[in-house]
C-alpha cells in the first residue's frame, strides 16, 4: 500500500452544441429563408406587367372576392397554356370586353406638373437676383430703380428711370454706364436658366423732340435693342432672345402721370415654356396658312393712292402690329 501512486480522477465538463450552443444555428436558417422570400419577391415584381400589378393589388384588398370572380392564380408563372384573347375557359359564354386598368396620366395633370416645377425654377431666379443686387455695393446703390416680380408670362425684371439717374441719354439709345452695369451683372445670372427672355423698351408720354419720322416708337425699340446688346455682350446667349419689341408710351407705369421718370424703363421677361411658344408660334406662323386679308377685310384691299389711307394700312405701313407694338430685331429691320 505504501508503494501505490495516488490516483487522480479530472472530470471535465462537455456543453452540447459547442461553444455557444446550437441556437443561432436557427436563427441564421431563419434570415436566410427571409432573405430567400425577399428577392423572391423584387424578382416578381420587377418581371410583373403592370396588368399583374393591379391584379396583386385587387388580391390583397380582397382575396375572396377575387379568388370568387377570378382565377386563384395572380401571376402566370408560364405553367398553364395561355388563351387567345378571345378564347374563353367555357365556350358557350362570351367574355365580355374588360375595361383598360392601366392607369393613365391626364395630360392637363402633366401641364400642371410642369408649369410648378417651372415656376419653383423662376422663383429661385428671383431669390437668386435679388441676393445678387444686395451683394454687390455697386448695384445696391440702383435697387430702388430695379422691380422684380412673378406675371404669368414669367420673371419680369423692370429697370426704370430715376429723375436724377437715367438709365440712356436723352433722346438717344445711348447706355449710361451704371446700366450698362446692372445688365452686365443680371446676364450672369440669367442664363442659369435655360428660359428664353423678352426685351422691350418703354417710354414717357412726352412727345419726342426730333426731326423726321423718327419718334418715340423707333426710340423704344432701340433702347430695348441696346439692352440686349448688353445682355449678349455679357455672356446670355443671342439665341436665347425670343422677341425685342418697342412699347412707346402705350403701356404706362404710371398712368396717373404720364410724364413720370418711372415710365422710362426697359422690361426683361424670363418667358415660361408657354409663353414662349406662343412668341414662336406668332413669329413662325406660314402665310399659306392665313386667309387672304383682301377676302375678309376690304379695307387690306390695294387701293388708290389718291384715297386716304385707312387706319389699318396705316399700321402696316409703320409697322406696328395689332396690338400696337412694334418690333425692331435691329436697328432698321423689322
Amino acid at each position: 500500500m505504501e508503494n501505490n501512486q495516488p490516483i487522480i480522477i479530472k472530470r471535465v465538463k462537455r456543453y452540447e452544441g459547442g461553444h455557444h450552443g446550437g441556437a443561432w444555428k436557427i436563427a441564421f436558417a431563419d434570415f436566410a429563408t427571409a432573405m430567400m422570400a425577399f428577392f423572391l419577391v423584387l424578382w416578381l415584381l420587377s418581371t410583373a406587367t403592370p396588368e399583374q400589378k393591379i391584379a396583386i393589388a385587387g388580391y390583397f384588398k380582397d382575396p375572396i372576392g377575387f379568388s370568387e370572380s377570378g382565377t386563384p392564380f395572380i401571376i402566370d408563372m408560364g405553367g398553364s397554356p395561355k388563351l387567345a384573347p378571345d378564347k374563353t375557359i367555357n365556350p358557350e359564354i362570351e367574355a365580355e370586353p374588360q375595361p383598360e386598368t392601366t392607369p393613365q396620366i391626364n395630360r392637363e395633370q402633366v401641364q400642371s406638373m410642369a408649369e410648378q416645377v417651372e415656376r419653383e425654377r423662376l422663383e429661385l431666379l428671383l431669390q437668386e437676383l435679388q441676393n445678387k443686387v444686395e451683394e454687390n455695393p455697386q448695384l445696391q446703390k440702383f435697387k430702388d430703380q430695379i422691380l422684380f416680380e412673378i406675371t404669368q408670362d414669367g420673371l419680369r425684371i423692370q429697370i426704370m428711370d430715376a429723375e436724377n439717374r437715367p438709365m440712356f441719354d436723352l433722346g438717344s439709345a445711348r447706355l449710361q454706364p451704371y446700366f450698362e452695369d446692372i445688365l452686365l451683372a443680371m446676364a450672369d445670372t440669367i442664363k442659369a436658366v435655360p428660359n428664353k427672355i423678352s426685351v422691350s423698351g418703354h417710354t414717357d408720354a412726352k412727345p419726342f423732340a426730333g426731326t423726321g419720322d423718327f419718334g418715340n416708337w423707333e426710340l423704344s425699340a432701340n433702347r430695348a435693342n441696346a439692352a440686349r446688346r448688353a445682355l449678349v455682350a455679357g455672356g446670355y446667349p443671342d439665341s436665347q432672345v425670343a422677341r425685342v419689341v418697342g412699347y412707346a408710351s402705350s403701356s404706362l407705369f404710371d398712368r396717373k402721370n404720364p410724364l413720370n421718370p418711372v415710365n422710362r424703363r426697359i422690361d426683361i421677361i424670363v418667358l415660361t415654356k408657354k409663353a414662349q411658344r406662343e412668341i414662336e408660334g406668332e413669329q413662325n406662323a406660314p402665310d399659306a396658312a392665313k386667309p387672304d386679308a383682301a377676302a375678309i377685310d376690304p379695307a387690306a384691299a390695294p387701293v388708290d393712292p389718291s384715297e386716304p389711307m385707312q387706319p389699318r394700312e396705316l399700321r402696316q405701313k409703320l409697322n406696328i402690329f395689332e396690338d400696337g407694338v412694334l418690333k425692331m430685331d435691329e436697328p432698321g429691320k423689322q
